[in-house]
């Protein structure tokens, strides 16, 4: 006889994602990679300027210190949380060197498994549900997705040409900035290449202080700039370190991406909070990777100097090429890359796919980062100048 109550050979669970993965847009980069790889499967040599992933390789001081480091067997147990000590006089004194600023490396110096780690949990640690975030828009994705998590609500700060792609706190209605717990702003800008001048800073600070706002600074591209013009920290602002903290990366500046390590500075108390989310819901990083960043961080500016050379020939040939082609381009002070209007009779996307399906250039949608980033376009320069010369004359044709 048939028992009734027997489990299924191959039984299978309904799967309901939570709220909070439903209301979540498709992440940006997954997206755009996908459209890489469909286009690359139909034979298409594809130039991907989309993805701000540096394609020069780690200078070879650091690989040959990550090499001795990785043979040292006490790098192979469980790192510290908060990171090694050494690791953290080294960001200590990087920041005294690069921008005369002293941070105590025991409590104003808090290790990261990257900058996005630190900017994904940040609201989990202050943002109560229903609580405001100032957001910038266009903007990093990470930033409106970290609040959705905490329960909190974004509330945008538009970033427009007209205002220099800096927030315009003057429009943001006081009973917003009442409720607000926590703002995320970012410069050198991702994605309009903006920088801010210490009036802006300032003002940050004076707001800041005066809601109790808890200022989160993304600097992750403060050392990618070009002719000479070295751009500020927010926490060379007198008052900064009172009502803040600042996010940096190794990513960037040394070519580190895959490396997976940064750092938070500032508020003590705010990378106390930071630090609680951290050690409860991940680990350390890799010992000999910070053994290896230390020197990474005792680098030659020599060194950075011949990337930043690289970059800045690229910039120049990409923004004279489409310039040259007619667009509307932000010659861009720093970062690596270049916002620039999508040409009349496009949207963002309607743009991009069009230029990948006709040319083979891959660029990201400026709406990817917000509603406010519709109608430009955003171009990286991680490839060789040579292929951005291509890039350029293959859009000249189908244009």
């Amino acid at each position: 006889m048939k028992n009734n109550r027997e489990v299924p050979l191959k039984p299978e669970i309904s799967v309901e994602m939570a709220s909070r993965i439903k209301n979540l847009p498709p992440y940006l980069f997954a997206t755009i990679d996908q459209m890489k790889q469909e286009a690359m499967a139909k034979g298409v040599d594809v130039i991907d300027m989309s993805i701000g992933d540096p394609d020069l390789p780690t200078p070879d001081h650091i690989v040959s210190a990550m090499k001795k480091a990785v043979g040292k067997p006490e790098h192979h147990r469980y790192p510290s949380y908060e990171g090694m000590l050494s690791f953290r006089e080294a960001v200590a004194a990087w920041y005294k060197g690069r921008f005369n600023v002293d941070l105590d490396p025991k409590t104003e110096v808090l290790s990261l498994i990257g900058s996005k780690e630190g900017i994904g949990h940040i609201p989990l640690a202050f943002v109560e549900p229903g609580d405001i975030v100032l957001v910038p828009s266009p903007g990093y994705p990470v930033y409106p997705v970290s609040t959705l998590f905490a329960g909190g609500k974004s509330y945008i700060m538009p970033l427009t040409e007209d205002h220099h792609f800096l927030p315009d706190f003057n429009v943001i209605p006081e009973e917003i900035l009442k409720k607000t717990k926590l703002m995320f702003i970012n410069y050198p800008n991702n994605p309009t290449s903006a920088c801010a001048p210490r009036e802006f800073y300032e003002e940050v600070i004076r707001i800041a202080a005066k809601y109790n706002i808890i200022v989160c600074h993304d600097a992750a591209y403060s050392e990618v700039y070009y002719d000479g013009e070295k751009p500020l920290s927010f926490m060379e602002i007198d008052g900064a370190k009172n009502v803040g903290i600042e996010f940096h990366s190794l990513s960037k500046t040394y070519n580190m991406t895959g490396w997976r390590i940064g750092f938070a500075v500032g508020n003590r108390a705010v990378l106390a909070g930071l630090g609680k989310i951290k050690s409860n819901l991940d680990s350390g990083i890799f010992q000999a990777i910070q053994e290896a960043s230390i020197v990474a961080l005792e680098t030659d500016d020599k060194v950075l100097s011949g990337i930043r050379k690289i970059y800045q020939e690229r910039r120049d040939v990409l923004y004279n090429g489409l310039v040259g082609l007619g667009f509307e381009v932000i010659k861009p002070k720093a970062s690596f890359y270049l916002w620039a209007k999508a040409p009349k009779g496009y949207d963002s996307s309607g743009f991009v796919t069009h230029v990948l399906e006709k040319a083979g250039v891959l660029a990201t949608p400026g709406n990817g980062f917000g509603a406010s980033g519709e109608g430009y376009v955003r171009f990286a320069l991680t490839v060789t100048v040579d292929r951005i010369r291509e890039a350029v004359e293959r859009i000249k044709k189908i244009l």
